[in-house]
C-alpha cells in the first residue's frame, strides 16, 4: 500500500529554495505519494501563527506526521512554526551556522534576499534575456542575433521554445531558436540569417517516434504528424547539423534541466543563478 504524506515547504520569500532543496531529497524515496503545499511570504509572528495551525489541522487527518522544509530566516518566526506536530527541516539552520563559524562573520539574517530585485543590474540581466527570448522564438524575428548567448536549432517541437525560456529566466542568458524546415533540408543548408552565427548554435534532436505524439497532439492526423514525415524531418536535422559541424543532444529523455546544464557546459557560457 502506498504511503502518504504532507510536504510543507514554508518561506519568507517565494518557497522557491524550500521547494527545490525539498523536493530533490523527497525524490530519494519511491513508494511514497506526497501531496506538496507551499506556503510563501510568512514574515510575521501572526503569519507564522497561521502557518503553525495548518500544519496541525494536517497531523490530525490521519496521514502521517507532516514533513516541514523551512527556509525561515527569522529565529522567532521558525520557533513559532517548530512547534509543530511535524518533521521540520531547517535548510537555514542547518547551512547558516557552519557557514558563519566558516566565514568567521554573522549572517544579516534578512528576509527575502534569495529571489528579490534588490540586485537590479541581475534582474535587468534577467529580464532583458527572457524579453530576448520571448521576441527571438521559433524564428520570429532575424533582428539582433548576434546578441545571442546560443541560437537553439532543430525540428518544430524538439524542445527549442521551453529550453530557451528555461535559460533566460533561470540563467539570464539570451537564448534564440530557429526551426529547421522542410526547405531546409532540401538545400542541406543553414537557413540565411544563421550563417553569421554557427558558433553561437546548438542543436536539440528528439526520435521520431517521441515527436509524432507530441505533434498528434497539436495538429492529429495531420501529415505533419506522420511518423514517415518525423523520421524525414529528424534525419534530415541530424544529417545537416553534422555536416555543419553543430553540436546537439537529444531532448528525448532529457529535462529542461540537463539539457539547459548542457548546453551552458559545451558552449561555455557563464551561468548566473536567479
Amino acid at each position: 500500500m502506498t504511503q502518504r504524506r504532507t510536504v510543507f515547504f514554508v518561506s519568507d520569500g517565494t518557497g522557491i529554495t524550500a521547494q527545490m532543496l525539498g523536493h530533490s531529497l523527497l525524490t530519494q524515496f519511491e513508494g511514497v505519494q506526497f501531496n506538496q503545499v507551499t506556503l510563501p511570504f510568512i514574515d510575521s509572528v501572526d503569519k507564522a501563527a497561521q502557518c503553525l495551525e495548518r500544519i496541525e489541522r494536517e497531523s490530525l487527518v490521519g496521514t502521517g506526521t507532516p514533513i516541514v522544509f523551512s527556509t525561515l530566516v527569522n529565529n522567532d518566526l521558525r520557533e513559532v512554526v517548530r512547534r509543530a506536530n511535524a518533521v521540520f527541516l531547517d535548510f537555514f539552520e542547518t547551512f547558516i551556522d557552519p557557514l558563519e563559524a566558516g566565514l568567521g562573520i554573522k549572517s544579516s539574517h534578512t528576509i527575502g534576499r534569495s529571489h528579490s530585485a534588490t540586485d537590479k543590474q541581475e534582474y535587468k540581466q534577467r529580464m532583458e534575456a527572457i524579453n530576448f527570448s520571448m521576441a527571438h522564438d521559433d524564428g520570429a524575428s532575424h533582428r539582433e542575433l548576434a546578441q545571442a548567448d546560443v541560437i537553439l536549432v532543430g525540428v518544430s517541437r524538439s524542445g527549442k521554445t521551453p529550453t530557451s525560456l528555461y535559460l533566460a529566466l533561470q540563467f539570464g542568458v539570451k537564448a534564440a531558436n530557429y526551426p529547421l524546415i522542410p526547405e531546409d533540408f532540401e538545400r542541406m543548408q543553414l537557413p540565411e540569417a544563421l550563417k553569421g552565427c554557427r558558433q553561437k548554435l546548438f542543436g536539440l534532436t528528439i526520435t521520431p517516434e517521441r515527436l509524432r505524439e507530441i505533434r498528434n497532439e497539436r495538429r492529429p492526423a495531420s501529415s505533419y504528424a506522420e511518423l514517415a514525415n518525423c523520421r524525414y524531418e529528424v534525419e534530415r536535422a541530424e544529417a545537416l547539423m553534422r555536416r555543419e559541424g553543430i553540436s546537439w543532444i537529444n531532448s528525448t529523455a532529457k529535462s529542461i534541466e540537463e539539457i539547459a546544464t548542457t548546453i551552458l557546459r559545451e558552449l561555455k557560457l557563464e551561468r548566473h543563478v536567479f
